[in-house]
């Protein structure tokens, strides 16, 4: 974990020294006896608290990060918001320490002012608090080291991230149509109508096989022409906010009649945040035949045969970073026993991760938004009232209306919502749904909430500073990049990056957030954001 990024107050322990010195000075020629000798004392007091403030806030930095995986689980959030307020607490007290040290910069050493400032301050002033912000931080991370949380990985707890199939969970499937078809014809699957080709193509033999037309190549000792074989497997990324409908549009191309009839065969593998090649490897075998083995290289040998003269569909849902791992090579090795597919095979890969998507292209991935306002209000009315009909509801349609609007077109939040709604048909019960906040309602481990805290969980600890912060604005304030930048920079949660102006950083924080969902422009003005998941923050 990069902690240069977390916070930038913590730099100026490092020179307390020097400022505890200069005041030390200021004590020695002002006061004598057991005046000075108090005075002394509590300005090396407090030296020596800040210097325990150095060593031990990378340590809760890295804690808070290990206590947001498992804040499922009983008492960890009460602990978790006491860590996290006791932390702030440190960062106040060190941005303070840091402004008297600006202080004394600017006015001059010659000048004592300053200096006593930081006396008083010292004597009866905020730093009063330190000795007890230490005890705090130190109690509170003791209970959550007692829980095992020093044992903590940073994977989410299984059964919160359920393991997905290629069988639809949702009969029908709304406003993705134009998707659907888009991805189809990357697919390179037939249109309607058209002569399906054969899956397979069958080995040429030596007597038919011209050396002068066609490259041979050798496989279990049957001749096979070149034209058979791929140099890499196609990858189409369909990427987007969690719950937006990604792997319920994999399952139903999964499903469609034109993509079983061209590909054989298809195969469906849960990635999650743990990409195992060998895991990996030993599934994708499993959906082809009975082999078992544990040895990765037999493992790929074995894939590597089963895919061998087929037209292969390969759906990897729900892939996450890990992937990336290595600098690419863990994905490079997945992919390598692919090759031996027909020409026409096809990997189809799910993903939240816009970086991810990019890394693992070899065609435009696909984004994919939020359903439109008639279809979205279609498939709420459904998911509320078990049907598509709300005409005996007149008042529950005026409040559901003002509830789809929050929910930015979000499948997975219609649903959510829908179920808790659908349990009473009542105005005041509607209202008081309407009027609370996502984290207040009791959810489902598989709904929109777990969905949302995941994609925040993955971010990178900067970013979270960065995005926890624009909670302190009201619901739908629109942001300015520039403005958000300079603030974040001013809370000293932007670090610079060698020779980049700190203000291109702190844009880069902005960009890298709206690229990952958190953010939505505003009248398609990139620089112009509100935040998605305003319920989330």
């Amino acid at each position: 974990m990069d902690f240069s990024k977390i916070v930038g107050a913590i730099n100026g322990i490092n020179e307390i020294s020097t400022l505890c010195k200069m005041v030390k000075d200021i004590i020695k020629s002002c006061w004598s006896g057991i005046r000075e000798q108090e005075l002394q004392d509590k300005v090396m007091k407090l030296e020596n608290d800040l210097e325990r403030f150095r060593d031990i806030l990378p340590a809760m930095y890295n804690l808070i990060d290990r206590a947001e995986w498992t804040i499922h689980k009983d008492h960890v959030p009460e602990l978790l918001l006491k860590l996290k307020d006791a932390v702030y607490d440190a960062e106040d007290l060190l941005d303070e320490l840091k402004w008297h040290e600006l202080k004394v910069a600017m006015e001059g050493s010659a000048n004592k002012s300053p200096l006593i400032d930081f006396l008083d301050s010292v004597i009866q002033g905020s730093f009063n608090k330190v000795s007890g912000t230490y005890e705090k931080l130190n109690n509170v991370s003791s209970l959550l080291e007692k829980m095992g949380l020093h044992e903590v990985t940073q994977h989410f707890d299984k059964s919160f991230r359920p393991e997905t199939t290629s069988f639809p969970t949702e009969t029908e499937m709304f406003g993705r149509d134009n998707e659907l078809e888009q991805v189809m014809q990357s697919l390179g699957v037939p249109a309607k109508g058209s002569r399906v080709l054969s899956k397979r193509k069958k080995p040429s033999s030596a007597i038919n096989a011209s050396p002068s037309t066609s490259k041979t190549k050798q496989h279990n000792g049957t001749q096979m022409s070149d034209e058979s074989g791929i140099t890499c497997i196609p990858v189409l990324p369909i990427y987007g906010i969690g719950g937006v409908g990604k792997t319920t549009l994999a399952q139903h191309i999964c499903h469609d009649s034109r993509v079983m009839s061209h590909f054989d065969p298809i195969i469906w593998i849960c990635v999650s945040d743990d990409f195992d090649v060998k895991r990996l490897t030993k599934e994708a075998i499993q959906s082809c035949s009975t082999k078992e083995a544990d040895n990765l290289d037999y493992l790929q040998r074995a894939l590597s045969e089963e895919v061998m003269n087929k037209r292969l569909l390969i759906i990897l849902d729900d892939m996450w970073g890990d992937v990336l791992r290595e600098s690419g090579h863990c994905w490079k090795r997945f992919c390598a026993p692919l090759t031996n597919a027909l020409q026409g095979s096809m990997m189809l890969v799910t993903t939240r991760s816009p970086d991810v998507a990019r890394e693992v292209q070899t065609m435009e991935p696909i984004r994919l938004e939020g359903l439109q306002d008639d279809v979205f209000w279609d498939f709420f009315k459904l998911c509320a009232f078990g049907s598509k009909n709300s005409e005996n509801y007149p008042e529950l349609v005026h409040i559901g209306k003002s509830i789809v609007q929050k929910l930015k077109g979000v499948p997975l939040a219609a649903k959510t919502l829908g179920r808790l709604l659908r349990m009473s048909l009542d105005t005041e019960y509607w209202n008081r749904i309407l009027k609370s906040e996502l984290w207040e309602l009791k959810q489902n481990n598989t709904e929109i909430l777990p969905a949302l805290r995941l994609s925040y969980l993955y971010l990178p600890t900067h970013l979270k500073r960065c995005f926890s912060f624009c909670a302190v604005y009201p619901k739908d304030h629109k942001f300015e990049e520039d403005n958000l930048a300079e603030i974040w920079i001013a809370e000293g949660f932007v670090q610079p990056e060698g020779n980049t102006l700190i203000l291109d950083t702190g844009k880069q924080y902005f960009e890298d957030l709206v690229n990952r969902s958190f953010f939505q422009s505003v009248g398609g003005n990139k620089h112009v954001m509100i935040c998605c998941m305003t319920w989330h923050n």
